[in-house]
């Protein structure tokens, strides 16, 4: 067979040559990674391994798909039970069924540790065990103890808090089966998506159900002009204030929001509204809970997590992976492949991204972005291999799939695909980007704002590696930490956010600043944008789960829908630009296009300038200047007109600008542009043109 060979150089480096496949693809882009071609090498062959591991078991298809093998596997004979323990000697299936005789029905082990038991139907044709009934395992370890789990696989579990804190089982059998009815719109060039959490989806103080985030939130949602939507919390967990990042059951959509079917529903109008739906899902530690999680199922402390110190995660009080262990590669594959194959979802936001991938999990650390942090000692290969396997299965599987990482570290290569020797994402969060602007406004007074730093962490991103720009996550809304609309306003926004109120100076300023930071972020700071639940129109208050801390309040764990709806007050200017902003996106398609080019940075005049997809951003952050004839460099001659202002009374401005206004160039160099406009531009105003035909 012949192998391709090319040819790359690093700058005042031998030429290296690159085998085809062998994990040094990217070197084509960043030549800067010479030096580490060994690591990418020794990666990629890692991941080669396991990939011929996979392949000997049947390929991605057949290997993903263990959700069909272990679990509660349904068919018009009976029900089969496996679950793979293999610490446990004896294991015994109980629950409604058998009046909880924890020995009455004994399961058969396989020499791999699987335990298995078949429940054919009964006489009269119905299953063994009703739908919606109780189950367990039972098992006895080598030292004679028995031990009481919840199925590792089950796909359905409930709390009732009047009887214990500890979840229970369910054998989910619901006598008829979801019938969807629209096919998943095509993947979103412009990834424009809307963070959401279902619990906190209600103005009222309790936790809300996925069928009233299907009528009363996706609406929203469409209107605002998000094509992804991206929920939050959705894989069970115990405790609700972890924000669903302690998982205690894999293949179970959280109960406290209502039935599987309830959140296929939500997932299946939203595809009829053309938006694509994806899971936060949270493969990076798991819960430490042992009766209704995965520690210490079969009795060990190793079965599916590392053991010792390395099998702890002591920031996060939780258990750690082990990414090597075949079973355990088996069953987070298999859980990807379930999500999107029983619920349709769309793809993923992989949480923890930097703690899976470094032995130091981040913690403490910061990272410089010398080549060295990524490809060192401290590295955990095993983690970025098992990210390369999923990554590579839903792609292989899915060729419309996203997958969105949450690293802080820049690992180089996250977002390039694995046959180039890189980790296989779509895009990675800016998560640099909200630290900046909270930064900015904690620390600094709007004259000591740094233009060139501003543009510089907008821009700061890896050549070719899509990145998901946000003002604010969930991150910055929790309770501890202030929202952009809370650092802008939150002296008045109790007494001052009626239409019918003068406007003040500190209103003025906030909803001028939080519509130009959300626009500015928007056009320049990458391929994709997100918004957290409510900060669109400035929601109000922080977020705050109940907990005892706070005497188990709802009262911060909700979204106040009824200021934006109130059409007295003055959060519907902000909703409205949001919905505006998308719009203009959705129909000039910024994000979907290379990185802008900056024109302008002017330090004194507050200013600053760019195009990008031939549209033309224009801000003055001045809290005081405005300009009349400001030159403005742009790429083509022609005719320039209006496609969103901020200065529009609909979103709280002054009508400054005449959105009539036509703006013709004239031909000189200006700005590194061989044609300019001049333009009014008022106080902490921002514009974007597009050319007329």
């Amino acid at each position: 067979m012949t192998i391709a060979e090319s040819i790359t150089h690093a700058p005042g480096r031998a030429p290296h040559v690159q085998k085809e496949q062998d994990g040094t693809g990217v070197l084509a882009l960043d030549p800067w990674l010479e030096p580490f071609a060994e690591g990418l090498t020794k990666r990629y062959a890692a991941f080669k391994e396991w990939k011929a591991v996979i392949a000997n078991a049947g390929g991605y298809e057949k290997f993903s798909r263990g959700y069909e093998k272990f679990g509660f596997t349904i068919t018009k004979l009976g029900i089969t039970y496996r679950e793979w323990a293999p610490n446990a000697k004896e294991a015994f299936l109980f629950g409604d069924f058998n009046e909880w005789n924890n020995s009455s029905h004994p399961m058969t082990r396989d020499e791999f540790g699987v335990h298995e038991i078949f429940l054919p139907n009964k006489k009269n044709g119905s299953p063994a065990i009703a739908h919606n009934s109780k189950v367990k395992i039972t098992m006895i370890t080598p030292d004679g103890a028995r031990i009481d789990r919840l199925p590792a696989w089950i796909r359905r579990v409930t709390q009732d808090l009047s009887v214990s804190p500890i979840y229970d089982a369910v054998f989910w059998n619901p006598p008829k089966r979801y019938q969807w009815k629209n096919r998943a719109p095509p993947k979103p060039t412009s990834v424009r998506v809307y963070e959401a959490h279902v619990g906190i989806a209600t103005t009222e103080g309790r936790v809300g159900q996925f069928t009233e985030f299907t009528a009363n939130v996706l609406p929203r949602i469409k209107e605002l002009g998000y094509n992804t939507i991206q929920l939050m919390a959705i894989m069970e967990h115990a405790y609700y204030a972890s924000f669903g990042y302690q998982v205690t059951n894999f293949f179970a959509a959280s109960s406290r929001y209502g039935t599987p079917e309830e959140l296929m529903e939500l997932i299946d109008t939203a595809h009829g509204m053309g938006i694509t739906v994806l899971l936060d899902v949270v493969h990076s530690h798991a819960c430490k809970n042992v009766l209704d999680g995965l520690n210490q199922f079969d009795g060990s402390q190793h079965q599916y997590f590392h053991e010792g110190g390395k099998g702890q995660h002591d920031l996060w009080d939780s258990r750690l992976f082990n990414y090597n262990n075949y079973e355990t590669v088996r069953f987070l594959l298999s859980n990807l492949r379930f999500f999107v194959e029983e619920y349709r979802f769309d793809g993923f936001r992989f949480d923890g991204v930097t703690s899976m991938m470094y032995l130091h999990h981040g913690n403490g650390y910061g990272f410089s972005g010398n080549y060295n942090e990524y490809f060192g000692d401290t590295v955990d290969l095993e983690a970025v291999v098992y990210l390369m396997l999923a990554n590579d299965m839903l792609h292989t599987l899915y060729p419309d799939v996203i997958t969105i990482a949450e690293d802080v570290s820049g690992m180089p290569t996250l977002c390039r695909p694995v046959s180039e020797g890189g980790v296989g994402f779509d895009y990675r969060l800016a998560m640099a980007i909200p630290d900046m602007w909270i930064k900015l406004l904690k620390e600094k007074s709007d004259d000591e704002w740094d233009i060139a730093n501003i543009v510089f962490t907008l821009t700061n991103r890896r050549h070719r590696e899509p990145t998901i720009a946000y003002c604010e996550s969930h991150d910055q809304a929790l309770v501890g930490d202030k929202t952009i609309a809370f650092w802008l306003m939150d002296k008045e926004m109790y007494t001052h956010m009626s239409v019918l109120t003068d406007l003040t100076p500190i209103i003025d300023r906030g909803l001028a600043l939080h519509k130009m930071i959300r626009l500015i972020t928007h056009g320049l700071g990458g391929e994709g944008y997100l918004t957290f639940i409510g900060n669109e129109f400035g929601h109000p208050e922080w977020l705050d789960f109940p907990r005892a801390g706070n005497n188990s309040s709802f009262h911060y764990a909700r979204r106040q829908w009824n200021v934006v709806d109130d059409d007295l007050l003055r959060y519907k200017f902000l909703n409205n630009f949001d919905a505006a902003m998308n719009k203009t996106e959705s129909q000039v398609g910024w994000l979907n296009a290379p990185q802008a080019y900056v024109s302008l940075k002017h330090e004194v005049d507050k200013t600053l300038a760019f195009d990008r997809e031939g549209a033309i951003f224009i801000f003055n952050f001045h809290p005081t200047k405005s300009f009349a004839d400001y030159r403005i460099g742009v790429p083509e001659a022609g005719e320039y007109k209006i496609a969103l202002n901020t200065d529009e009374s609909r979103y709280g401005g002054h009508d400054r600008v005449s959105n009539s206004t036509r703006f013709i160039t004239f031909s000189g160099p200006w700005c590194n542009r061989d044609h300019y406009i001049q333009v009014y531009i008022p106080c902490r105003t921002a514009l974007v043109l597009v050319k007329q035909n």
